[in-house]
């Protein structure tokens, strides 16, 4: 699927993951440096640059932060929210430099620039649709906060999500909110990725599936890279490809997220 990305082919074998004294080994004789008088060189060959304070206590990856910053991207994007979206100008100028996607370049004509809408974009009709479909939800006590509280029909968009929130939204509502908008193939990208959350966040889980679930989820992140732009990439989705690995080493997630504390 050449041009869905970015037409080269990738033939390498995925990388063993490093033991945490192997790390340790690597980084624990590097000087720190604090600041920035120290200059970068091009010819150290060692891509570490301090030992982490976290070699010296116990820690997993945050799921609950995670599906928080994954669902606001999400939603961020999908709305078009000024300051929380990952489409722009300067991505669509990054799709440039890169060579890809080359039906969502800028168009530049005298003073304005207009950028193309990509399959991921919602119309207004969509976005009022969305907004509409979370502000008329009524959900039982204890389930979760308002959420029709949170919704801005007059902006369009979600304001002061807290983490309960987008863990509700990426478990649950979202899927009910874009299933009569959007292109199919971006419904199903978001639809499988929600679908991801809700696995890994099960509290009975089958040993036996986890090899299956971690592929599942390198498969939903290159199924949502070919809809959505690069810069929705960030260092929190790509920590999703982690959490299957982190509940072989430490066992379900709930016994070991933040809500509790």
């Amino acid at each position: 699927m050449k041009k869905a990305f970015n037409g080269s082919r990738e033939n390498e074998s995925v990388s063993t993951p490093l033991a945490g004294k192997e790390v340790y080994d690597r980084v624990n004789d590097i000087v720190i440096i604090f600041g920035k008088t120290q200059k970068k060189s091009s010819s150290e060959p060692n891509i570490w640059k301090k030992r982490s304070i976290f070699f010296d206590v116990r820690h997993c990856i945050d799921v609950m932060h995670v599906e928080k910053n994954v669902c606001d991207s999400l939603i961020g994007t999908l709305l078009n929210i000024k300051g929380k979206t990952n489409d722009g100008l300067k991505c669509r100028q990054d799709l440039v430099e890169m060579g890809i996607q080359e039906q969502l370049h800028p168009i530049s004509h005298n003073r304005r620039t207009y950028l193309p809408p990509a399959c991921h974009t919602m119309s207004t009709t969509e976005k009022i649709s969305f907004c509409q479909c979370l502000r008329n939800l009524n959900v039982p006590q204890g389930y979760s906060s308002n959420i029709k509280s949170l919704v801005f029909i007059n902006d369009l968009k979600l304001v002061g999500l807290k983490s309960h929130d987008c863990h509700v939204l990426m478990q649950q509502l979202l899927l009910v909110a874009i299933r009569g908008i959007l292109y199919d193939k971006v419904k199903v990208a978001i639809t499988r990725l929600c679908f991801v959350f809700n696995a890994i966040c099960s509290k009975v889980i089958d040993p036996r599936q986890l090899d299956d679930l971690e592929n599942e989820v390198v498969i939903v992140l290159c199924q949502m890279e070919m809809y959505f732009p690069p810069s929705f990439f960030d260092i929190m989705v790509h920590l999703t490809v982690h959490l299957v690995r982190e509940i072989q080493l430490c066992g379900p997630i709930f016994l070991w997220w933040m809500y509790p504390l």
